[in-house]
């Protein structure tokens, strides 16, 4: 595992389903049926809560690009190897 290896998950309950994360990084980022946005794996939404998915290194910028813009402030984004979050809510 690369020291760059991220995964990312998303609060559903404050998501606003803006769409922004879906615009940033629709590899990772997809709406379910209830309008709210999810992350994937292997183009299957990862609907329970606090399902993590792992982030493509070439999309790392993308996906923290999308958590720092998220309106709603759900989407998380850890490093692999320790779970820090790097970006959003909980990112120091």
């Amino acid at each position: 595992m690369s020291d760059r290896a991220l995964r990312v998950w998303i609060e559903q309950k404050l998501c606003t389903g803006d769409g922004l994360c879906v615009q940033y990084a629709p590899e990772v980022f997809e709406f379910g049926d209830d309008g709210l946005a999810y992350v994937k794996k292997e183009d299957l939404l990862l609907h329970d809560e606090g399902a993590q998915a792992d982030v493509p290194e070439d999309l790392n910028s993308d996906v923290i690009d999308a958590a720092d813009g998220c309106p709603g402030n759900c989407i998380h984004v850890v490093r692999a190897l320790d779970g820090v979050e790097i970006a959003g809510p909980d990112a120091d």
